[in-house]
């Protein structure tokens, strides 16, 4: 379900997050599906259970999911989490503009690139 990169230089919680987040947003969980235990996904993907108790904490506190004290973790999914991510998505593209603006990297080029990279 869950595939860690042990390249990327961003915490495993974090890239544990961005996970769940994809899977919910695109509708592989389902609303009021019950998430893995804490146990048995660290236990999966060889991690420390406190790594994920500290993702699945992120993402309550996001709203993507909810807890029932005794039962574990449910998904919540509302039109409000798509919005959010995509305000994220434009403050990275903005960010990424702002870095190519300073490299003197013309926006034709990027967008070259970008569709280029939409073919793969």
């Amino acid at each position: 379900m869950i595939m860690l990169d042990y390249k990327d230089t961003r915490p495993i919680y974090e890239q544990v997050v961005e996970k769940f987040q994809t899977l919910i947003l695109k509708g592989v969980l389902e609303p009021d599906a019950q998430l893995p235990s804490v146990r048995s996904l660290a236990f999966e993907l060889s991690i420390n259970p406190n790594t994920i108790q500290r993702a699945y904490g992120e993402l309550e506190r996001q709203g993507f999911i909810y807890t029932i004290k005794g039962r574990g973790g449910f998904v919540r999914y509302n039109e409000n989490l798509l919005e959010i991510r995509k305000e994220r998505l434009g403050e990275r593209l903005a960010e990424v503009l702002k870095e190519a603006r300073e490299l003197n990297i013309p926006v034709e080029e990027l967008l070259n690139y970008c569709e280029e990279v939409s073919e793969m």
